[in-house]
């Protein structure tokens, strides 16, 4: 389960570089889809910058976390961390939903892999261990 977890999680660190390089980025975005579909105007609003750092490298960041901690087998600690990850991709979801009215396709994809890591967290923590007797 923790190379899943950890999998995921170089998943979702693959998907926030991408994120980021929007966000730097003035050229039209690839993901430009239609009025409802366009991580440029997300990755540029002011949602997406937080005491000067990028949300897409902060997330980078959580998801290189994730992984340590899921290969080192650090079940509560990955729980906070997945849990934690999951309560402010929900939160930026609702400024998707609720304020800009438009979606990025980078951002839900992080937001289906932090989900699927907590999940998966969860289970990995409360799942019976086998004893070597």
């Amino acid at each position: 389960m923790r190379y899943l977890i950890a999998l995921l999680a170089i998943a979702g660190f693959a998907v926030s570089t991408l994120a980021l390089r929007i966000h730097y980025s003035m050229d039209a975005p690839p993901c430009d889809i239609n009025a409802h579909w366009d991580c440029g105007i997300v990755n540029h609003s002011r949602y997406s910058v937080i005491h000067g750092f990028p949300v897409a490298a902060i997330g980078m960041a959580g998801y290189v976390v994730i992984a340590i901690l899921a290969l080192l087998r650090r079940r509560r600690l990955l729980v906070i961390a997945s849990l934690a990850g999951l309560a402010y991709a929900l939160y930026l979801t609702s400024i998707e939903a609720r304020i800009l009215q438009i979606w990025c396709l980078y951002c839900v994809i992080s937001q289906t892999l932090i989900a699927l890591i907590a999940l998966l967290s969860i289970i990995a923590a409360i799942w019976p261990r086998k004893s070597t007797t």
